[in-house]
């Protein structure tokens, strides 16, 4: 009996996993894998456990902490050592620089690296960026296989060097469309009750994500500052938090003074964060992701899937999801006159917003189904688990 092939899927934190990985993973356990979990101990990290996945906690920071950094490169390649792993599969920044190098360390046969959306940015200092970009050119040389969400990453990691053309792919971005109502207007969508906090009248301008400065919720706050004098009746719904280890883990505190002061106060809910993403989609009239840097974001999908009209920054990710005119608008980074003014076009139209909400269903159904997206990435597990490991799974 052949021993089925072990794979260790590395990420931050569990909240990355129970959002956005577990699909995957469950999909190679039906193929035939044994597949493994690593990432920060957390209330979500728990949950897996709880819900029968292999899961081996290690502390993984979500910032540069090179000391912390240090301890969990070599934890990671204790574990790895220990565990012969047939393949490495890493997410987000600081697990994709430790995890690889640890993999390389451990002479793991297979290492997989998605960019969920590349840290390096158009809006970083060009010092900045000089160092990031010159990791990650050094750290694709150990890189079986990069997978990008966004076709705007793959061109760029082939075009700057990071990877060879034959060693990118692209893999997209999706949801399951199916787990997204969308019918009738947001009060009561699909025999949901508008959240609480929300009256009947509101007209909802909903936020899905982490609270800190990068995803644009500033300037968010400043565009509703405006958008409510002349939509008096426009609420901010601000679905998220931030995470204990977030880079901008005061943030929250710091928006929550702003709102005060702005006395918007009323006219804000927060939710903290939400299993039933669905519902509280539903409550909404408008998303919104003012993000100054993203990758191929997924709540634009879950946004779309729910029949939802999205102003979003015109940046890689967003710009490749949202069609201009027809699903939603994009505007500029950091400019909440522009957003305010996208915000106040679409809210104040009905008859826009159920335009647009039902082009961007059809778009999520036709572009973004999470099963082919899947689809593609157990391609690229057969093809380098076949060639590298001569056998066929």
């Amino acid at each position: 009996m052949i021993d089925k092939p072990k794979i260790l899927q590395v990420a931050t934190s569990g909240i990355t996993f129970k959002a956005l990985l577990l699909p995957l993973v469950d999909r190679l356990e039906a193929e035939g894998y044994e597949v493994h979990i690593t990432c920060s101990d957390s209330k979500q990290t728990r949950e897996l456990v709880d819900r029968g996945y292999r899961v081996t906690p290690i502390l993984i920071e979500r910032k540069i902490a090179p000391i912390s950094n240090l301890k969990s490169l070599w934890r990671l390649y204790r574990f790895m050592r220990r565990e012969r792993f047939d393949a490495v599969h890493v997410h987000t920044p600081i697990a994709a620089v430790v995890g690889r190098l640890a993999a390389w360390m451990a002479g793991v046969q297979v290492i997989i690296y998605t960019a969920h959306g590349f840290y390096f940015h158009d809006r970083m200092s060009a010092k900045a960026r000089m160092v990031v970009l010159g990791l990650e050119k050094l750290l694709g040389r150990i890189t079986h296989m990069l997978l990008t969400q966004s076709s705007e990453d793959a061109a760029t990691a082939v075009d700057e060097g990071i990877c060879p053309k034959e060693r990118v792919r692209w893999i997209g971005n999706g949801v399951d469309v199916a787990s997204f109502i969308h019918d009738g207007d947001s009060n009561g969508v699909g025999g949901y009750e508008r959240w609480e906090g929300l009256a009947e009248g509101d007209r909802v301008v909903g936020f899905v994500g982490r609270m800190v400065g990068e995803k644009g919720i500033g300037e968010l706050i400043d565009a509703m500052d405006m958008v409510i004098r002349d939509v008096p009746e426009a609420k901010l719904m601000l679905v998220g938090d931030t995470l204990d280890d977030d880079r901008d883990s005061g943030f929250k505190e710091v928006l929550s003074r702003k709102i005060n002061k702005n006395g918007l106060a009323p006219r804000v809910l927060f939710t903290g964060f939400v299993d039933d993403v669905p519902k509280a989609m539903a409550s909404m009239d408008l998303y919104v992701l003012p993000s100054h840097r993203e990758g191929m974001p997924r709540t634009i999908i879950e946004a779309m899937a729910s029949g939802k009209p999205v102003v979003a920054t015109d940046i890689r990710g967003c710009r490749e999801e949202v069609v201009e005119g027809v699903t939603g608008h994009l505007v500029p980074v950091n400019d909440p006159v522009a957003l305010a003014d996208a915000i106040k076009k679409v809210i104040t139209r009905p008859d826009i917003c159920r335009e647009m909400g039902e082009a961007g269903r059809q778009r999520a159904i036709e572009h973004f189904d999470e099963g082919a997206v899947v689809d593609r990435e157990i391609k690229v597990y057969r093809e380098l688990m076949g060639a590298r490991l001569g056998e066929s799974v």
